[in-house]
């Protein structure tokens, strides 16, 4: 990875490329966790690869996961949408035909997999930023210990102890019957 990020960064537009294959669905539900519109999040998810093409050659090397630096250039757009005002309450007609009417994706099952969603992700919003973090690499993004620790610049021993603080903290704030 070290090897594409250094090519990339000297202007090498197939190694940007395959960075960008690799930590697009990372950057993706990172941001959507945050803004929860499939628009919004194309749109904050293409800048912040934009950004990141524009800034590459000033990326130093700091042993973590490059992953890590478009992470970081993602919070810094998405914490800027949310101030710019630029969030409106708005449904686009797109959101609302997101899901298939047939089959397993029957409209009752769509509404009540949403609540639950949208309760646990409003129980992730109220962990500290530390615990937030380590449940999105390792729960949305599926994450190993080994990578969220490398992403966080932590070590495993310290992301299971935030990792299972979060976990106890979640299992209280969520109702017994969910799910």
């Amino acid at each position: 990875m070290r090897e594409l990020v250094l090519r990339a960064k000297t202007g090498d537009t197939e190694a940007f490329g395959v960075l960008y294959d690799r930590y697009l669905e990372l950057v993706y539900r990172y941001i959507y966790f945050r803004v929860g519109t499939h628009a919004q999040t194309e749109d904050l998810t293409s800048e912040t690869f934009l950004r990141a093409l524009r800034s590459i050659s000033d990326f130093t090397w700091q042993g973590r996961d490059f992953g890590a630096w478009l992470v970081t250039i993602a919070r810094n757009l998405v914490a800027d949408h949310f101030k710019s005002g630029r969030n409106r309450l708005e449904v686009t007609t797109a959101e609302v035909f997101d899901r298939p009417l047939d089959g397993p994706h029957i409209p009752e099952n769509a509404v009540v997999t949403n609540m639950v969603n949208e309760r646990v992700m409003q129980a992730i919003k109220q962990l500290g930023p530390e615990q937030q973090a380590c449940v999105i690499f390792r729960f949305l993004h599926g994450m190993s210990l080994a990578e969220t620790a490398v992403a966080m610049g932590k070590k495993s021993g310290a992301i299971k102890a935030l990792q299972f603080r979060a976990i106890k903290a979640l299992a209280r704030s969520l109702p017994k019957d969910l799910g």
